[in-house]
């Protein structure tokens, strides 16, 4: 790979290597800066070491990496909130009692069926300056509430902690919170929010004012709100509106990747402007002004966008790449890519933890790397060929690419996404063209009625179209299983053979050979550890009880029989079963005694039926049973307490109490999550 043989590649190597190392060891601000303090003395050291003897400029090799790592275990120290020491973390009782909040609201999420949610900036907590990310819960109620990004709320209430998740192998969204450095949540109603009448007129606050704008003017011409909220996310990057069956039948396509602003419509943009810049000559001076313009072009439409980590990606390359011909030179787009990477993530370290920018650099990695390979395969002389060969090659280059790393994530494949692509493509140029001309239109009150309505009919044409191919359900491979170690051995195995496919040398032949060795071991290691698994599982579910009996890679699920019969859709246990590389053996309805692994296991529900003088080692407790649980442990002296999430909340409290006298351990999965044996 030549791109490995650029010294900024191993210098970025280094300094995404100490991003991680700071993210995992969460190093403190005051090592992170003796840590860089020794880089700097080694650098400077080797530096006029090596400027007198030729013997020293291999150690100015190694100390230039060293600063570069050093330098990524700072950036993430310093950008991570929590080690800012007015951060509302570091307040004293933040988390036991009511404090007096005041917050700007800054993004605008999707609302949730009872709540209206922002993420805001802390700017005090009772009258103390302090600092600070966190997520507002607004519930909704008869009246109507008009809440703007920019406003200053004052709120009395108490924040809480995000709750990890409850259930075995679910999405943790306390990790993705804390990764956008939310570290707590708020709850509160209308009435409790005083509203200060001069809200924060920052650049956040005029964007989201122009959206709000485009948005109104735009539903006042009775542009169709399902089109409208879709053209919102191609062209301006808020998806908050989308109907969700919307989204996920862009996902069955393959084609989510267009609802979020990325390269694709980036660079669209950037020809867009240079279409209309053309008049401009082509001077040193008219050239000034282009770059210049275009620049500012990008930068307004990616604050409009909201930032995101894929626009952000693509604004910084496109910048590049605008620079590189202002200044008449051939841009190297590795070169480009590794730049965009090394000065986002010096700003915005979090970032490289996101999985839409790992997934947006990855494709476009190796579309760079790999499509060219892929489009000498055929040369079609006619142009409409050549256009939909082009899109082709791109589409799978992309997808070779992100492959592995969105199975990983989604675990699923979109086995269609080829014909998405050749489909899609063609319609975006024209929603973009279209969609760029209407909302600037739209942004100075004027909607021009067939340029919208065509805009319209795209978008509805588009939509039906992507439903079509997201129906053809048997193309869609669902619950596909993937760790870690099979993440990058399967990334292993791609690049050594793209590697192999580009030079056919015996060396390159060995080296893919020996990856699929490692792929293999991989996976006979992953099989090996999986079948000497043994677990028990009781789950947090809220209106019914669901116990999992894990041996190897079969499990059988105890349940009652309405949930049983409908089994085939719950997200919980399809999550546990992929992530274990497991199936469902066998279902039973709930009863009163399971033995597993020498455990006597006794259940009591709401019909209080159970074996007199059982005796067993764990008492699991579900549908808020009235019994007098005092008595009950008294008589069968269990040694733990297992409360799921159908029980009372009131009645949880209660026997946790009881127990404690008993000292007998308890845990309510309400609370603690799920329960496990193994």
């Amino acid at each position: 790979m030549k791109i490995l043989q650029f010294p900024l590649a191993r210098i970025t190597a280094a300094f995404v290597a100490g991003i991680l190392l700071a993210y995992l060891l969460k190093t403190i601000p005051v090592i992170a800066f003796i840590f860089l303090s020794a880089a700097i003395v080694a650098f400077v050291g080797s530096y006029y070491l090596g400027r007198t003897n030729k013997k020293f400029q291999l150690l100015f090799g190694i100390a230039v990496y060293f600063l570069a790592f050093a330098i990524g275990v700072t950036t993430q120290t310093i950008h991570t909130d929590s080690n800012q020491q007015d951060n509302y973390i570091h307040y004293k009782n933040i988390f036991d009692k009511n404090h007096t909040f005041t917050v700007t609201l800054r993004e605008n999420l999707k609302q949730k069926s009872f709540n209206e949610r922002y993420i805001a900036l802390v700017n005090s907590i009772d009258g103390d300056k302090a600092s600070g990310r966190i997520l507002i819960n607004i519930r909704k109620d008869s009246l109507t509430h008009s809440f703007s990004i920019g406003d200053q709320l004052k709120i009395n209430s108490s924040l809480n902690k995000n709750t990890s998740q409850k259930n075995p192998n679910q999405f943790d969204y306390q990790k993705y919170l804390e990764n956008k450095q939310i570290y707590a949540q708020l709850y509160t109603d209308p009435s409790e929010i005083k509203i200060n009448p001069e809200p924060v007129r920052d650049i956040w606050y005029y964007t989201a004012l122009l959206r709000t704008r485009i948005i109104c003017n735009l539903e006042k011409s009775s542009f169709s709100s399902k089109e409208l909220n879709v053209a919102a996310a191609l062209i301006m990057g808020q998806q908050q509106d989308i109907d969700p069956e919307i989204i996920q039948d862009y996902q069955y396509a393959g084609a989510v990747h267009i609802l979020s602003v990325s390269g694709l419509h980036i660079g669209f943009i950037l020809l867009f402007v240079y279409s209309l810049l053309k008049p401009f000559p082509n001077t040193k001076k008219g050239a000034l002004i282009k770059l210049l313009i275009s620049l500012a072009v990008l930068f307004l439409f990616g604050v409009l966008a909201g930032l995101a980590p894929s626009v952000v990606r693509s604004i910084v390359m496109f910048s590049f790449v605008a620079i590189g011909q202002y200044l008449k030179r051939s841009v190297n787009i590795y070169h480009t890519l590794l730049v965009s990477v090394l000065l986002i993530l010096l700003f915005q370290p979090s970032f490289l933890f996101d999985a839409g920018f790992q997934l947006s650099y990855i494709a476009l990695f190796f579309i760079v790397w790999l499509q060219p390979l892929l489009a000498d395969l055929w040369r079609p002389k006619n142009k409409i060929k050549n256009y939909f060969w082009d899109i082709l090659t791109v589409s799978f280059a992309a997808q070779i690419g992100t492959l592995t790393l969105s199975i990983y994530y989604f675990h699923q494949f979109p086995g269609l996404f080829f014909v998405t692509n050749l489909i899609v493509i063609p319609f975006l140029n024209i929603i973009m063209a279209l969609g760029c001309l209407v909302m600037i239109l739209a942004a100075f009150n004027w909607i021009p009625f067939y340029p919208a309505k065509i805009l319209e009919i795209s978008i509805y044409c588009l939509d039906k179209t992507i439903n079509i191919i997201a129906s053809l359900e048997q193309f869609i491979i669902k619950d596909i299983p993937l760790n870690t170690s099979l993440l990058i051995s399967g990334y292993l195995v791609i690049i050594t053979v793209i590697i192999w496919l580009q030079q056919k040398h015996f060396k390159n032949l060995t080296l893919a050979l020996t990856s699929i060795i490692l792929f293999q071991l991989a996976t006979i290691t992953t099989k090996w550890e999986v079948q000497n698994q043994t677990e028990f599982i009781v789950l947090n579910t809220s209106k019914n009880t669901q116990l999992i009996e894990r041996k190897g890679s079969e499990a059988t699920l105890y349940a009652n029989d309405s949930i049983l019969k409908n089994i085939t859709h719950s997200k919980i246990l399809a999550s546990y079963l992929t992530a274990n590389f497991s199936s469902l053996k066998e279902k039973h309805p709930l009863k009163n005694l399971i033995y597993f692994e020498g455990n006597k296991i006794l259940l009591i529900d709401s019909s209080k039926v159970y074996p007199k003088n059982a005796n067993p080692d764990i008492l699991i407790i579900t549908q808020s049973p009235k019994i007098n649980f005092e008595r009950l442990l008294k008589n069968i002296k269990p040694k733990i307490v297992v409360a799921d999430a159908s029980n009372y909340k009131s009645l949880l409290m209660k026997w946790q109490i009881t127990c404690s006298q008993q000292k007998i351990p308890f845990h309510a999965t309400r609370e603690k999550g799920f329960y496990k044996i193994n």
